[in-house]
């Protein structure tokens, strides 16, 4: 497993140009797993990203072929690439800011279209890599740049939010859970129609130093203690959720969907 996984990483591209102590270098190692467990071509494969710390993941780490697009328009291209050829397996790997809040029309209408491709979102609840401000999903008080006082703004639930367009796959896992991240992953891939998988991912420069994260690993213990899995909810009341992060698979509509 190793050396498959080897053989997909391109090594020029190291050291990786994430902080230390970010989620992302995390999600990058689980997909590749979930990518070499299936037993993927990736030849086969488009791996396509906008602008942002999580589009770094597939470009340029991955030996395959990529796409690092414009802001917000990963999804744009992800379509325009798999109607041009519907063999491809089109992977989609941004962040929350990018995929959300810049690209959320493109979101939603892939979604709602089925469109048979798979969207990662590293969501670290933040803009990383322009500076910390405040983003779709920042959670209500949080300190950014742009909200010293705390935000004040709702954020979007976007497992929600693509369930409701009409998304056929969607799940939600942690980097703090990688074994869990990449049954997921592999899930999500090999669904055929719209799967989206939120991947929870801690951003120690930006957001875990001004919400008062002394460390990397306070953070990736605050994301293992916040979460609960779809498993374990079951009978609990609405107060015991306060302050809970649902993961696991939420939506799975089979393989039957999918417009290429």
């Amino acid at each position: 497993m190793k050396e498959k996984i080897f053989q997909m990483i391109n090594t020029e591209a190291f050291p990786t140009p994430f902080c230390p102590g970010c989620g992302h270098g995390i999600l990058m190692g689980a997909v590749l797993r979930a990518i070499a467990e299936l037993e993927y071509d990736m030849k086969q494969m488009l791996f396509v990203s906008g602008i942002g710390c999580a589009a770094w993941i597939p470009s340029p780490h991955f030996k395959a072929d990529t796409l690092h697009t414009l802001h917000g328009r990963a999804i744009v291209y992800a379509t325009g690439a798999k109607l041009y050829n519907p063999k491809l397996k089109v992977v989609v790997i941004s962040g929350d800011g990018d995929l959300s809040a810049i690209g959320g029309n493109h979101l939603i209408h892939a979604a709602r279209r089925d469109m048979d491709m798979t969207v990662i979102c590293a969501n670290n609840a933040i803009y990383g890599m322009t500076g910390g401000q405040v983003a779709s999903t920042t959670p209500l008080g949080s300190m950014t740049t742009t909200t010293p006082k705390g935000n004040q703004e709702p954020p979007f639930d976007l497992c929600k939010l693509v369930e409701g367009a009409g998304a056929t796959y969607v799940a939600r896992q942690s980097v703090a859970a990688p074994i869990p991240l990449t049954r997921i992953l592999k899930k999500a891939i090999s669904h055929r129609g719209f799967a989206f998988v939120e991947a929870l991912s801690p951003c120690p420069t930006h957001f875990g130093r001004r919400n008062a994260f002394r460390t990397a690993y306070d953070m990736i213990q605050s994301l293992k203690n916040s979460c609960i899995s779809t498993e374990k909810i079951r009978g609990m009341s609405p107060e015991e959720l306060l302050g809970k992060i649902i993961v696991g698979q939420l939506v799975d509509k089979g393989t039957e969907g999918g417009r290429s």
